[in-house]
């Protein structure tokens, strides 16, 4: 039986074109799992499978594969590098015990990176930092370091000589503790660094008693700890410094921990289909085992199911595996109802979802024949099962649909996969933004829903303005003598239901509501007159308090030839963009700062037009503000408003007959 000890889960992150698919796909070829190496731009790499990444060059959906390398099995999982692809980084973080964050020696820590980096930080995610790239023009490891202290961690610290730059780059010299192959300036920064956390590796290097073997042990200790972070170097296109990193991901990179014997814990962190065994669901196990035709109990869903099969998938290729034991990732097939992010088993050890993917676009699905109405349906709920943030909005009455997305290379890439999937030809139409709105002050909200009989709800609910980022939150401070229970909770239920429509049309957010009266009738009231009454006692409060428009704000980074200064300064300026002085980087401004996502959503075009091409500008979700006196933004109301509330109550008791 395999221990724990000789397995590795880890995660290979980065902004886009930093290289991680090919790294991935050269440690796939030194630990012999592949006889050939393929490669992102001609469409061959092993984890790039689906048509739309082979045509496109782009990782889209996380890929799972295993190799082994000094006696480890290794689940790694390469991930999308894109900005729209976020929510793929999301799941695939939360099952990593470890991960590599790869960083281009030409362009150094970008958005994306800092957005990667603060989420593995916030679950404490060993990680090593691999500087890739180094044999291209202009790669400057060592600015890449400051910057890697100055935008991520001083504790982050290079563990190996670099043997050239640029063309003359050949090679890493990788230290295995047995002896001195840093230069001592290296091993100085070393002891600098770990001795912060161990004065006994300080006092023994001061009295001269320090040796090699002792200070790689401890290093490797606070490395799989979380508490440093050491730093690799590489080119990966050419396969250099790729042995040293799988090295390193066996030294420096904890095994996952859980016991076998343990209740069954584990989480779904991707979904997937197969033409023979139809949804597949990937699972990371905490603790327990799993065998095939094992009944599991889905907790999110309050479903058992039995699994059919349990599989180690490799691109097309896959295996039966038979048992999946505690700490192993693997693919089970038979669970129909599982969705992302369902907890199998229970919670034990599960870690908590990071959030850092949030929509910003909606859109309006169309489709070329009518007939095809149903068949589009089943495609996006589908496709929504997979990633829940595309948050499919069916509006049956009028038969619309609309998802929610990161920006419009999604849009392509989702168009492909319905084409080559399901068959089926559809088109987005402009993407909007989405707004939200929050109550301006102080105020209550009263509904006395007692005609036409037979019915009987009364509600006074006190909103009040949340902090910003704070969500909604809900109590009540009825006693169960006025409102029985079982009505207060009917009245929790609809909360969500009642603001996801503002006075503007958007869903309201950061505020507390607190239900300071209710009453029922022994008599009169019907089990669904709190559902009916809860809409509109929190419109008719929202109505008091007035609401005020959020929208999206981005961090940007915009880097240009000097020349076009002037007119980006300009133009930032007319999209109420709040930026800092201007670097002057060579040749090159850089200016960043924190721009409205409504007023720069074509700005990239814009940009390499004016610079042809020359001019770049990356961007990444900052949060929701306040918009500035004269913005308005209003979405079309869906169904009947409760502050219109007989034709809303004729509406709804129509529904309930």
């Amino acid at each position: 039986m395999l221990n724990s000890l000789n397995r590795r889960n880890i995660g290979i992150f980065a902004h886009i074109d930093a290289g991680k698919t090919t790294t991935t796909e050269q440690m796939l070829f030194k630990g012999g799992q592949i006889r050939s190496l393929g490669s992102v731009d001609t469409g061959t790499a092993q984890t790039d499978w689906l048509e739309v990444e082979k045509e496109c060059g782009i990782s889209v959906l996380a890929a799972t594969t295993e190799l082994i390398w000094r006696d480890t099995f290794i689940n790694i999982v390469d991930t999308p590098g894109h900005v729209d692809f976020l929510s793929e980084v999301e799941r695939s973080l939360r099952v990593m015990d470890g991960a590599i964050l790869i960083i281009s020696a030409v362009e150094g820590v970008q958005p994306q990176t800092e957005v990667i980096w603060h989420a593995l930080r916030k679950l404490s995610i060993p990680t090593l930092i691999y500087i890739n790239k180094l044999d291209r023009i202009g790669a400057d490891p060592y600015r890449v370091i400051e910057n890697i202290h100055a935008e991520l961690s001083k504790s982050a610290i290079p563990i190996q000589n670099i043997q050239g730059i640029e063309d003359s780059f050949e090679g890493v010299s990788f230290w295995d503790g047995q002896e001195q192959v840093l230069e001592q300036p290296l091993i100085d920064q070393i002891i600098e660094v770990v001795s912060e956390h161990d004065d006994f590796i300080l006092n023994q290097y001061l009295e001269g008693q320090l040796i090699s073997e002792q200070l790689k042990e401890k290093l490797s200790l606070l490395s799989k700890g979380a508490e440093v972070f050491p730093i690799l170097f590489g080119a990966s296109n050419k396969g250099i410094g790729i042995q040293e990193l799988m090295d390193a991901m066996i030294d420096y990179l904890p095994h996952p921990e859980g016991s076998q014997d343990a209740p069954l814990s584990g989480v779904v962190f991707k979904i997937d289909r197969d033409n023979k065994l139809g949804r597949l669901a990937y699972v990371r196990l905490y603790h327990g085992r799993i065998q095939n035709r094992d009944s599991i109990y889905n907790v999110t869903q309050g479903v058992e199911e039995k699994v059919s099969q349990i599989r180690k998938i490799q691109g097309h290729k896959s295996e039966d595996l038979g048992e999946l034991h505690a700490g192993d990732i693997a693919a089970l097939s038979g669970l129909s109802h599982v969705k992302v992010g369902d907890i199998l088993g229970s919670d034990e050890g599960v870690p908590v979802h990071p959030h850092m993917a949030v929509p910003l676009l909606t859109v309006k699905v169309e489709w070329e024949q009518e007939e095809e109405y149903p068949a589009v349906v089943k495609a996006l709920q589908e496709l929504s099962d997979e990633d829940p943030l595309l948050d499919l909005q069916w509006h049956q009455e009028d038969r619309e649909l609309h998802i929610k997305v990161m920006g419009k290379i999604q849009l392509e890439i989702l168009a492909s996969i319905i084409k080559s999937r399901f068959q089926l030809n559809v088109e987005f139409g402009q993407p909007s933004v989405i707004y939200k709105e929050t109550p301006k002050q102080i105020g209550e909200g009263l509904i006395r829903y007692t005609m036409p009989k037979p019915c009987w709800a009364v509600l006074r609910f006190k909103i009040e303005p949340g902090e910003r980022g704070s969500g909604v939150t809900y109590h009540s401070i009825v006693r169960k003598e006025d409102l029985l229970e079982r009505y207060q909770n009917e009245v929790s239920r609809r909360i969500p239901e009642a603001l996801e429509q503002g006075l503007y049309g958007w869903n309201v957010v950061d505020l507390k509501i607190t239900l300071i009266e209710g009453e029922h009738h022994v008599v009169h009231t019907h089990p669904l007159d709190f559902a009916v009454a809860t809409p509109m006692g929190i419109m008719n409060g929202l109505d008091q308090t007035g609401t005020k428009l959020l929208e999206p704000m981005l961090n940007f980074r915009i880097s240009v030839p000097e020349q076009f200064a002037g007119k980006i300064l300009h133009d930032l300026s007319q999209m109420r963009a709040t930026f800092d002085s201007p670097n002057q980087q060579e040749d090159r401004m850089v200016v960043e700062g924190i721009i409205p996502l409504s007023t720069s959503m074509e700005y990239s075009i814009e940009l390499a037009s004016l610079t042809k091409g020359k001019g770049t500008i990356t961007t990444y979700f900052q949060g929701y503000e306040e918009c500035p006196e004269g913005v308005l933004a209003t979405r079309e109301r869906r169904g009947i408003n409760p502050l219109d509330q007989s034709k809303y109550i004729l509406s709804v008791r129509k529904a309930l007959s």
